[in-house]
């Protein structure tokens, strides 16, 4: 039988990506769920799916803190530091965004001095990292990202009470994935947010990933101000 070369339907990648949004919002209009959401929020969950294809997953673990999308917009129009767990996030954030709004991406995993202090306090470099990250940028605004390791949760709220920030100026992404502590550390997250006024968008349970915590910055920057609709952008 012979072998026939085919060439994709669709072949530009923003035609891709405006057909992908398409077709999610169709098939949103059979989930009776989405309508518990806002338009900002929907524009997030929108972007959570297209980076997924999981409906369902998306849909029933969401959680949004009160007014979550308008707090983590302003923080980042004060040029907030994103202060994230893993690299994976830090190259996979637009640069047109971060430099348009001056936010710049800080991760200390890969630091000597956070091997050193994890080794030295019995944690995770993640752990160590965020709570270097806290305390060298305490007094300006921060968006704490998180997409894989749950400890990073724990050392985030830890640290930001211990160092007694202005809670007012700081906001949690919060999608780590896995299995060990990944449920509880949400919860965690989640507790603190509704304890303290604090804005989270978190993923519950064990479903999250890095790439959703990227998908979740660019929703927000492009409710921002969208520039496709001013110039031939595409690269969220």
């Amino acid at each position: 039988m012979e072998f026939k070369l085919e060439q994709p339907p669709i072949n530009i990648g923003a035609d891709i990506s405006n057909k992908s949004f398409e077709m999610i919002s169709e098939e949103l209009k059979d989930y009776e769920k989405i309508n518990e959401f806002d338009k900002g929020q929907q524009e997030v969950i929108s972007r959570l799916i297209h980076t997924t294809t999981c409906f369902d997953e998306v849909l029933n673990n969401i959680y949004f803190s009160k007014d979550a999308i308008k707090k983590v917009q302003k923080l980042l129009l004060n040029k907030a530091k994103i202060i994230v767990d893993v690299n994976m996030i830090k190259v996979g954030l637009s640069d047109f965004y971060l430099n348009q709004y001056e936010n710049e991406v800080v991760c200390y995993i890969n630091e000597p001095f956070t091997y050193e202090m994890a080794e030295k306090n019995k944690t995770t470099r993640s752990y160590a990292a965020v709570v270097e990250a806290i305390k060298k940028h305490k007094d300006e605004p921060l968006v704490l990202a998180c997409g894989n390791a749950p400890t990073f949760i724990y050392a985030a709220i830890n640290t930001l009470i211990e160092q007694k920030i202005d809670l007012n100026n700081v906001a949690l992404l919060l999608f780590p994935v896995g299995f060990v502590n990944v449920v509880e550390s949400k919860a965690y997250g989640r507790k603190f947010c509704d304890h303290f006024d604090v804005a989270g968008i978190i993923m519950e349970g064990r479903f999250g990933s890095s790439t959703m915590t990227v998908a979740t910055l660019h929703a927000i920057y492009k409710l921002i101000k969208d520039y496709d609709k001013d110039e031939k952008y595409n690269g969220k």
